[in-house]
């Protein structure tokens, strides 16, 4: 649609008391400067029904599912390559009650499943006894459009043929993944709720498969792909979202939305004034798409949105030296690998289980100590000898050929491994406030080693129960698969994810820091994905859907695919909304 497509009488009462949104400070950002027009001086570069903006996960969901319901689409991406962080990930979407679960006679209850959801998403408030489960109307109606939704949108997206999936299994062990909470009492379907698609050939695809197929099915149905179209603002009429304004090459674009604006932008991990001002840690570094800079913050701030969490995030340790050379990392250290390995804090003391999953484990970083006023955990450091380098090299961060590893620090003894551990602090002080390992940092870390050496015999942790949970286990098989040509003997302890140091070095190092994904807070979004104003109703003409908004689950990572599925979900459910508003004007 042009605008030859709008006669000058629509025109003209469309643009009636039009303007960019001009009020209101961007939360931690420069606000867009910019001047109501008069209602003749808008000239359109294009319109559709749907506009969206991004090209992940979220939004491309969106987009087809407005599509599918006769809506015309236009996508808005500022990278010149559609994908977002979606095409950097692996792929997986963690759906409740999916139609593979039902054909295995496997049922996945909705009350049940939303109690695992309440648990795990909100502990500090779950009370099971009550009809919300301690959880305010809103944030429940959240999570049941979650499971109601969720395998709406996989059905959906098989049936028309944009993506094929199939369950995610542990391909060494061809066994369905356990979800990242396995262990809580009210998860009663532990595994099958993660699934990953299926590429044309047959073999299953990862997050860049996923994201092109998603492009696909738009470009084959003739949806155009603005690529290098950065979104700036909002355009609204008497309240209502009918357009953006974007930039491409420096020049202004103008997009008309005829019924609805849907945002799937993405977080803001790589805009470290937001994250200076909103995370309750540094987050040094972030394996999301460098386009991760929270456009959407400001100009939904403008739009008057109401603003949800801004704290959360994603989370993955990341290796400290690595993320200070760039903060747009490759990947993060998701799994630790190893048996004869563990993580201690500045005072030489084990703070976590080490094979806890990478979201949970990395919050350890944020533990604050009211006494001595500082984060004790604020840098951690894995600690591991030559067996463990040896047996698993390949599995990151372990290099195959220790010399392929800037970051990896070795010593003859564990006393030497802390001086240059002190060494690499020293050179990245103007990056962490100046922390530096206690004086007490190597007597106590030897005797955490010792400790921990009688744990892997017994079979036991006492600290932290690593290896005891399904979890445990089975990704640490997965991420620690010993590697060809080792000559280190397989782990005959009674407990496979440890095993003891050995009594002589050499001994390494990591020095491991919070990182993220993404982050996942931003405005508010209703069971609808309606963005919701500062007085508590939706925008008319605005939606929100991945990790641009307050994540639906909080920072709950239920299992693999916990960031992908709620974003495909909600982009589903935003595009049918969407393609239902009222033509404006």
């Amino acid at each position: 649609m042009s605008d030859s497509d709008i006669d000058d009488t629509n025109r003209r009462r469309l643009l009636k008391g039009a303007g960019l949104i001009a009020s209101g400070a961007a939360l931690g950002g420069t606000a867009l400067q910019s001047n109501a027009e008069t209602s003749s001086s808008i000239k359109w570069d294009h319109t559709a029904d749907v506009v969206c903006v991004g090209s992940g996960a979220a939004a491309c969901s969106a987009a087809i599912s407005a599509l599918e319901s006769r809506a015309s689409v236009l996508l808005l991406e500022k990278m010149p390559i559609p994908g977002g962080t979606t095409a950097r990930s692996g792929g997986i979407v963690w759906i409740a009650n999916n139609s593979l679960l039902r054909a295995r006679g496997i049922e996945d209850g909705k009350d049940d499943c939303l109690r695992y959801m309440a648990r795990f998403a909100y502990p500090q408030n779950y009370s099971p006894e009550s009809p919300d489960l301690g959880l305010r109307e809103e944030e429940y109606k959240l999570l049941e459009s979650f499971y109601d939704n969720g395998s709406k949108m996989i059905d959906f997206m098989q049936q028309i043929d944009a993506v094929k999936f199939k369950e995610f299994r542990m391909w060494n062990v061809d066994r369905p993944a356990p979800d990242y909470g396995d262990h809580l009492p009210e998860n009663k379907v532990p595994t099958g709720r993660p699934l990953e698609p299926i590429i044309d050939s047959g073999p299953v695809g990862n997050g860049l498969d996923l994201a092109r197929k998603l492009e696909k099915y738009l470009t084959d149905h003739k949806v155009p792909i603005l690529v290098s179209h950065s979104v700036k603002d909002i355009i609204k009429d008497d309240g209502r979202v009918i357009g953006l304004i974007a930039e491409n090459g420096g020049k202004e674009v103008r997009v008309r939305a005829n019924r609805a604006v849907v945002f799937g932008t993405g977080g803001f991990a790589h805009n470290t004034e937001l994250i200076g001002l909103h995370q309750e840690s540094l987050v040094y570094g972030s394996c999301g798409s460098a386009a991760a800079t929270g456009d959407f913050i400001p100009i939904a701030a403008r739009a008057g949105a109401r603003m949800g969490t801004l704290h959360q995030a994603w989370r993955t340790q990341v290796l400290l030296e690595e993320a200070v050379q760039n903060r747009v990392l490759a990947g993060g250290t998701f799994y630790l690998p190893g048996d004869s390995m563990i993580v201690v804090n500045k005072y030489g003391k084990r703070v976590v289980n080490e094979k806890r999953n990478y979201n949970d484990r990395t919050r350890v970083h944020f533990v604050y100590d009211p006494t001595r006023e500082e984060y004790p955990n604020q840098l951690l450091f894995m600690i591991f000898d030559e067996r463990s380098l040896d047996a698993f090299g390949g599995n990151f961060p372990f290099p195959v050929d220790r010399r392929e590893s800037p970051w990896l620090i070795s010593a003859d003894s564990l006393e030497e491994l802390t001086g240059e551990i002190n060494q690499r602090l020293e050179k990245a002080a103007p990056e962490t406030g100046g922390v530096k390992l206690d004086d007490s940092f190597s007597e106590k870390m030897q005797k955490s080693v010792k400790i921990f050496n009688k744990y892997a015999k017994k079979g036991m942790d006492s600290q932290f129960n690593r290896g005891q949970h399904a979890y445990d286990r089975e990704w640490h098989l997965l991420f620690s698969g010993m590697r060809k040509g080792t000559s280190q003997p397989e782990n005959s302890m009674p407990n496979r994810t440890m095993h003891p140091f050995a009594r002589k070095g050499p001994y390494f190092a990591f020095i491991l820091a919070p990182g993220a994904l993404d982050t996942n807070g931003g405005p508010v979004i209703n069971e609808k994905a309606q963005v919701i104003g500062a007085g508590g109703e939706p925008i008319p003409g605005l939606y929100g859907a991945g990790n641009c908004i307050a994540s639906p689950t909080r920072a709950a990572y239920y299992g693999a695919g916990g960031t992908i599925g709620p974003a495909m979900t909600f982009g589903y459910v935003a595009g049918l909304n969407a393609a239902k508003e009222p033509v404006s004007g």
